[in-house]
């Protein structure tokens, strides 16, 4: 079987039998008020982070949710998309799609506000995902993309940026590698259908979403995702997979390159009360300014280090900014 064979065989069992702890999600499911997530739904809950960002979802955008899973964050997005198909959950995975819509129909009678007309699923995948062009305000996914070998993640990425409205937003979460995964670990199919060996460096990753045109990107999370140890996986030294919670939006690309949001800060420390630095960043005298990693490293090209602060990546960052 190839990869993708092999990726969905097993998630047509995880489908039937739920496995809890199938990927490590640092944080608790989303709290909010009236939510309530059935037990099953949390049981299959295989995702390495969350979609789920309120401040992307305002205006009851469209969400088309790539790998419906149980349904969990389905359920959640429709928490902000009260509106007949206003979630849009696409999965090729026959058992899945069956078991995401058991559990929505469970959600429905644990939650008065919700209709299961909410969310509408789709039999499809990602490389040819069943919407027209510029269609849908959101296309979200968690822990799938990392799946992917990189020409079938450049053809899933190509597609959700051609079914996203200019200025839409790609919101994902999946697994990086710390360095480079070793060849015996990324041939291993089942191990990649886990999310543990088909993780790519942070820098490939950010250079696959500018590559199919995405103009700026902000990360909203980066932590510890699990451990691959020397003994359990034939390793010279243990290999640390990291979870990254991204936005990238469907906006152009600037002439001077990508905006990439780590979490930095630029910090003005000169007598004058506000620096213009000329290329459209004002900075009040000693107040934090939130910058891209591009903007960052001009100024602190451009201006010595007694005029300006650069501090380091918080690998959070909540919009707003330099550009």
């Amino acid at each position: 079987m190839s990869y993708l064979e092999t990726t969905a065989q097993f998630y047509a069992e995880a489908a039937e039998t739920p496995q809890e702890g199938l990927c490590c999600v640092s944080t608790p499911p989303l709290q909010l008020p009236g939510l309530k997530i059935p037990e099953i739904m949390q049981q299959m809950n295989y995702g390495c982070g969350s979609t789920v960002h309120p401040t992307e979802l305002f205006g009851e955008p469209t969400v088309l949710y790539i790998g419906v899973g149980g349904g969990i964050e389905a359920l959640q997005f429709a928490y902000f998309c009260r509106q007949p198909g206003g979630v849009i959950a696409v999965d090729p995975v026959i058992e899945m799609r069956e078991a995401a819509t058991r559990n929505l129909q469970s959600a429905a009678k644990e939650n008065g506000w919700f209709n299961p007309e909410f969310v509408q699923i789709l039999a499809g995948d990602a490389f040819a995902l069943p919407m027209p062009d510029a269609s849908v305000d959101v296309v979200a996914q968690n822990c799938l993309f990392n799946i992917f070998e990189p020409e079938d993640l450049q053809r899933a990425l190509s597609e959700a940026y051609r079914v996203l409205k200019p200025g839409g937003k790609l919101i994902m979460s999946d697994p990086i590698a710390t360095r480079p995964i070793p060849p015996h670990l990324q041939q291993d199919e089942r191990l990649r259908a886990l999310c543990l060996s088909g993780a790519l460096s942070y820098e490939d990753y950010i250079q696959h979403l500018i590559g199919v045109g995405f103009g700026q990107i902000e990360i909203r999370a980066r932590r510890p995702y699990r451990l691959l140890d020397t003994q359990n996986y034939n390793l010279d030294e243990p290999l640390l997979l990291e979870s990254l919670d991204s936005v990238s939006f469907k906006v152009p690309i600037p002439v001077d390159g990508a905006c990439v949001f780590t979490g930095k800060t630029a910090i003005y420390a000169g007598q004058e009360a506000m620096l213009d630095d000329g290329a459209g960043h004002l900075l009040q005298r000693g107040i934090p300014v939130a910058v891209c990693d591009k903007t960052a490293a001009n100024l602190a090209k451009n201006f010595p280090s007694n005029l300006m602060m650069i501090t380091e990546s918080s690998w959070y960052y909540s919009g707003g900014g330099c550009c």
